[in-house]
């Protein structure tokens, strides 16, 4: 199948978007994500009712924010806009109990917030990124050596998921032997709306369970044996002079190994895809491999890794001339504030060498919960796509992108790519 076949096949698969009414719009419809984020709906948002209320049948609605400004303020906003009060997902049990939910350093405020942050903050210290850089360039080199006299491979499998599992579970502490068996635990965590991975809360409780069986056995072994990951820092840790229960833990590293593979694979996933959605774009890269560091951040644009991410109100607040109530739900559309015309110039156009992509908000967009890893996943990006496109630059798409069925993760799951065989390093 050509790159324009494909191209066509999906883009018979959309959803009429743009005929929905607005106020019968639903983002929480996983239908609407089939071919990808609805950029249609986004911009008629964006435009006519950037602070728009989202009736559910069965759950209290949210409002939702798609202007960038607006989800910036919110963002910095803590104080107002609660991670804490339900978490940051639609629906406090979505992913786990929320008795086990809120243990997670994402669905906290400050103060307790930035206790957890710090603690984690010394493994992502900038002198402690650029010191993997040339163990980073060795595993790229490696995976790219195990596919490149193949000719085709699926992009997501073989490659994107590799990398960014291995670096975090190594700075986690996990032993290399382990490193898939991880994905098999936390995957359950992040597809929770794919019934491929995820079938029921039943299931992912499960999938906790076997993995604080496994994670526990190295807490105890790094009590003994403390080494500089992050499991020997959770486990030396202490927050108001309280060390971590052993449940805190768990949450915390799961948490962490998950948005620590998934954000960078599907970025990793997403702008190979638009490279070769893009050949112009892509020659550029190619006739100047300088040009990559910042390419990496229209890459970020481009495919917002995190759709979306919820908030609730701690108090009435006005905005636009809408009325939010305290409790209710606030969901900022991330994907949406990187398609903001008031900020990008011509923001639907995938463009390697624009000067405005550094302010996209794949890390959140500012405040307190600014991605911990934003340097770690740059570093990965950069390196990856430098020695990709030296080594394989005639990828192309051999078939239908496999996507996530998700409107919090944009995830690719399989992307079969052919490509002029090539020898190993």
């Amino acid at each position: 199948m050509t790159r324009r076949a494909v191209t066509i096949a999906r883009r018979a698969m959309a959803t009429p978007a743009a005929h929905i009414e607005l106020d019968r719009i639903d983002l929480s419809d996983l239908h609407l994500y089939a071919d990808g984020p609805p950029w249609g709906l986004f911009a008629r948002l964006r435009q006519a009712a950037p602070v728009h209320w989202n009736q559910l049948p069965d759950a209290p609605g949210f409002w939702s924010l798609t202007r960038h400004a607006d989800i910036r303020a919110a963002n910095l906003d803590w104080e107002t806009y609660s991670s804490g009060l339900g978490g940051v997902f639609l629906r406090e049990d979505q992913v786990l109990p929320w008795e086990a939910a809120q243990l997670a350093i994402i669905n906290q405020d400050p103060p307790r917030h930035t206790k957890l942050r710090d603690i984690v903050q010394k493994v992502f210290t900038p002198r402690v990124i650029r010191e993997r850089e040339a163990h980073i360039c060795e595993l790229t080199t490696e995976l790219i050596d195990g596919l490149i006299e193949r000719g085709e491979c699926d992009f997501v499998q073989d490659f994107a998921r590799n990398l960014p599992l291995t670096v975090i579970a190594e700075m986690g502490g996990v032993p290399a032997a382990d490193h898939q068996q991880i994905i098999q635990w936390t995957e359950p965590m992040s597809a929770f709306d794919d019934p491929r991975f995820s079938t029921s809360l039943d299931h992912r409780v499960q999938a906790l369970g076997e993995l604080s069986q496994y994670l526990l056995a190295l807490v105890a072994d790094r009590r003994e044996n403390p080494r500089e990951d992050l499991i020997s820092h959770l486990t030396r840790a202490e927050v108001d002079g309280e060390g971590l229960s052993d449940l805190e833990i768990v949450i915390f590293f799961a948490f962490l190994m998950d948005a620590g593979n998934q954000t960078t694979r599907n970025t990793t996933a997403g702008a190979m895809l638009a490279l070769m959605e893009h050949p112009e774009e892509r020659r550029k890269l190619i006739e100047d491999p300088s040009l990559i560091g910042d390419a990496v951040e229209e890459f970020l644009r481009w495919h917002s890794a995190i759709l979306q991410m919820r908030r609730t109100a701690t108090r009435d607040v006005e905005l636009h001339g809408v009325r939010i109530e305290e409790g209710q739900k606030v969901v900022l559309w991330y994907a949406s504030g990187n398609r903001d015309p008031d900020v990008f110039s011509e923001p639907d156009r995938f463009n390697v060498t624009r000067s405005d992509a550094g302010k996209h908000q794949a890390f959140g967009g500012g405040g307190r919960h600014f991605c911990l890893g934003n340097q770690l996943a740059r570093l990965e990006l950069r390196v990856i796509f430098e020695e990709l496109l030296r080594r394989i630059p005639d990828m192309e798409l051999a078939g239908p992108v496999d996507r996530m069925r998700s409107n919090f993760f944009h995830g690719i799951v399989g992307m079969p790519v052919t490509f002029t065989p090539g020898k190993r390093s």
